[in-house]
């Protein structure tokens, strides 16, 4: 340990050699998931076909992650604990999946491998094997939260999971590989925002072992005190764990954890006891032992412990080279296997001394299962928030806004059960969800000065301008069994594309988990959205988010794009009830007609997808001329429009307006749940009719959802096609080719015989957009025509 050191807590010899115990057999354990699908317990001597044909996983991490899990082991026994860990390097899948099978916790999931000589063979062949289980920490490991592929979301996940559990202890232990990323720098700020009183404690654990792949790590070359200045200036007291002699390292761990969970109960008592609420100084565990340890020291005269060369499969060639095979088996038996299993292949008492018991352990903690932990949350009747509307396009309402008063109301009733959270990048006011602060405040623990709004020790709306954090913060706090709501900007939600592609995974895997418990849904609320924002310009538009979403898993992703208040209001009452599933819903902030009453609204949004009779001039029983069909606000807004214009222009027209609102409506019903029939797709839409629709985000994803349909011949879409700038709102449509006079005009041009007839008409058209080009750069406001359109029957 390094000089400023915490005072030695000492272990007694037979504790110590416990510890020591239990830490070889994990390591054991994680080298013959590596390499052995036979002959586990070595009673024979080792041959090539005892070894796996393909050698896959990672080694350099698992001493430091077993070191870790035998040691929480301890305190959580020692001081009763609830407790969680969050494996930041995930890739160390064998040594989690070591000790939750010491434990006993993956036995009872998994009653196959049983925690005996046939079990622990199957534990190792099973291991990144095909029909087994992935070679890193992920949903079928009792015990996660966090998949291996998360490489920067660990701290984010660990405090998520903190967050209004004030008993639970979440450690995270972040590898220095993934110390270099953005977001997992990003995520030591997340202390600034833990509330002593009301949510648990993180204890971070840096476990620096010097390499990534191929290279040194940046935090681990750093100079011992340029580490600590950095540490403490992220709001951390750093305790150094260093060494390579096992004997001395277990008493290092041990008196580092002792003396951070002391120092965090100091923490706790003084906010909860005596009212403290000056920002604490949370411990900080700074583990470093060399990458590989305990394994090979060189292999074919090159060094490989404590270099990168451990960081995966340290011995390659075993089946084919002897040399590599005896290597092997010196290596697995330096850990004295003999003394760690009895004959039966059954941990021996002495190993298990310090492993807690029943949901204590690690891998059987009911927070790394949150869907045993969830309550359904208490949404109030809409009729409370719900607009009034008496007739299409009488009103005009905020849409965000209205959905504001039901996430108040869902604040005020969880205000004692506190599972719900509103997470966001300093957008809540701006996205116009303001009237959350009546039931609680934004959480902040740094100084609050008089001139601060809606700031508060103990509030659970979050706002950080980190995307990344908001993300991580609420996958964790789902994970562990709450619900919650992500609101953003449209075009700034993509910074977490690769944090949702996990979560969408990890959903999708747990689905096939039957000892899983559903968690609720991920809910986005994207606003300020591509068509509202004129003002910001070019960089501030982006509908991307829907495609990206989209491409993944059918069971888990929801797209939906509800048109004005009371449609927000049905989408949002369904997302948040729904489990296992993303929920995108993309809405505007800025005033809008209102379309549909409630009743209509929910009939509506049930269905997904359907015809508004009152917005068109088909007849009925009869065939329609065209469709004109609209998903999203703004494309909404424009589909009536151009359908008013065509009333009176071309009364003769048999025109049907559709609004879509699940957007996975329009894919084939073999390839989404919610995809519609061939036989109700054409029954909206007929093949043989034009159909024009207007669409939110780029155009040609709504011919990918669509292209196996009949019809996709005589289907047009019209979107944004990067045509942005700084200018006004309907600028933009027309820009984008979205616009009312644009979409009378693809009417015109499409319906067999109408180019003739209608020449007059479309030429008209065409003369008010180039009106509207020169009015809005004399004015710098949109036509009055356009400006003061309202919907009339």
């Amino acid at each position: 340990m390094s000089d400023d050191a915490p005072a030695r807590t000492t272990l007694a010899p037979e504790e110590a050699d416990a510890l020591d115990a239990h830490w070889r057999a994990a390591n054991y354990l994680a080298v013959g998931q590596i390499y052995l699908m036979a002959n586990p317990l070595l009673r024979e001597p080792l041959r090539p076909e005892h070894i796996k044909p393909r050698l896959l996983g990672h080694w350099g991490t698992s001493p430091g992650l077993n070191l870790v899990h035998t040691h929480l082991n301890r305190v959580i026994k020692a001081r009763d604990l609830d407790a969680l860990c969050v494996w930041g390097p995930g890739h160390g899948g064998p040594a989690v999946l070591a000790n939750s099978w010491l434990e006993g916790s993956y036995s009872e999931v998994y009653p196959d491998i049983s925690r005996d000589a046939p079990g622990m063979e199957a534990l190792f062949r099973q291991f990144s094997f095909p029909g087994g289980v992935p070679s890193h920490v992920a949903p079928e490991t009792p015990g996660s939260i966090h998949e291996g592929g998360e490489l920067g979301y660990s701290l984010a996940h660990a405090y998520g999971a903190a967050l209004d559990n004030p008993g639970l202890l979440v450690a995270c232990v972040i590898g220095d590989g993934e110390a270099e990323t953005g977001p997992l720098a990003g995520s030591w700020h997340a202390n600034k925002f833990l509330d002593p009183v009301n949510d648990g404690a993180v204890l971070p654990i840096l476990h620096l072992n010097g390499y990534k792949i191929a290279n040194p790590t940046v935090l681990a070359r750093l100079p011992q005190d340029e580490l600590d200045q950095l540490l403490r200036g992220y709001g951390h007291e750093p305790l150094h764990v260093t060494g390579d002699r096992p004997a001395e390292v277990h008493q290092a761990m041990a008196a580092a954890l002792d003396r951070a969970l002391d120092r965090i109960g100091e923490i706790q008592r003084a906010a909860r006891e005596r009212g403290a609420t000056e920002r604490a100084r949370w411990p900080v565990i700074v583990l470093r032992t060399p990458k590989g340890w305990t394994g090979p020291a060189e292999v074919d005269g090159k060094p490989v412990e404590n270099t990168w060369r451990a960081h995966q499969v340290p011995l390659p060639g075993v089946r084919d080279d002897p040399a590599h095979l005896a290597q092997l088996e010196e290596w697995l038996r330096s850990y004295r296997p003999e003394e760690l299993f009895d004959e039966d292949g059954r941990p021996r008492p002495e190993v298990l001394a310090c492993v807690p018991e029943g949901s204590r352990r690690l891998g059987a903690t009911p927070h790394a299962n949150g869907g045993v932990l969830l309550r359904d949350l208490p949404l109030a009747p809409l009729e409370r928030f719900a607009v009034r509307v008496d007739k299409p396009g009488a009103s005009r309402n905020q849409p965000t806004e209205v959905l504001g008063g039901l996430i108040e109301q869902i604040m005020a009733d969880t205000a004692d059960r506190r599972d719900f959270r509103l997470v966001g990048p300093d957008e809540t006011a701006s996205n116009r969800l303001q009237a959350v602060y009546g039931a609680t405040a934004k959480v902040w623990g740094e100084e609050i000065l008089p001139t601060d709004e809606d700031l508060d020790r103990h509030g659970r709306v979050m706002e950080v301008l980190s995307e990344h954090l908001c993300q991580g913060w609420l996958e964790g706090y789902l994970l562990t069994g709450r619900h919650g709501l992500f609101s953003c900007y449209e075009a700034f939600v993509h910074i977490v594309d690769s944090m949702v592609n996990q979560h969408i995974k990890w959903l999708k895997t747990s689905r096939t988990l039957p000892w899983r418990a559903p968690i609720a849904s991920l809910n986005y609320l994207l606003t300020s959205h591509v068509w509202r924002q004129d003002h910001n310009g070019f960089s501030h538009q982006d509908p991307g988010f829907i495609d990206h979403v989209l491409n993944k898993s059918p069971d888990v992703v929801r797209v939906y794009l509800p048109p004005d208040a009371n449609t927000l209001l049905s989408v949002a009452d369904h997302a948040l009830r729904s489990r296992e599933h993303v929920n995108v819903i993309v809405a505007g902030k800025n005033a809008a007609f209102d379309w549909l009453s409630l009743e209509e609204a929910r009939a509506h949004c049930a269905r997904g997808v359907g015809i508004w009779d009152w917005a068109g001039t088909e007849r009925t029983g009869d065939v329609p001329d065209v469709v004109l069909a609209c998903a999203g606000d703004v494309p909404t807004l424009e589909v009536l429009a151009a359908a008013s214009l065509l009333r009176t222009e071309l009364p003769e027209l048999a025109v049907r307006v559709v609004n879509i609102v699940d957007l996975a409506r329009l894919m084939p019903h073999e390839e989404h749940p919610h995809g519609m029939k061939d036989a109700e797709y054409d029954a909206l839409f007929p093949p043989e009719k034009p159909v024009i629709l207007a669409y939110h985000g780029y155009p040609w994803l709504i011919h990918r959802l669509a292209y196996r349909r009949r019809g996709h011949g005589n289907l047009h879409v019209r979107g944004y096609k990067e045509m942005g700038t700084t200018t006004t709102p309907f600028d933009m449509v027309v820009r984008n080719d979205l616009d009312r006079y644009r979409l009378v005009m693809d009417v015109i041009d499409r319906v067999p015989g109408l180019a003739v007839r209608a020449a007059v008409v479309r030429q008209r058209m065409e003369d008010v957009r180039t009106r509207h080009h020169d009015w809005i750069r004399a004015h710098g406001t949109d036509l009055p025509e356009v400006a003061d359109w309202s919907w009339s029957d």
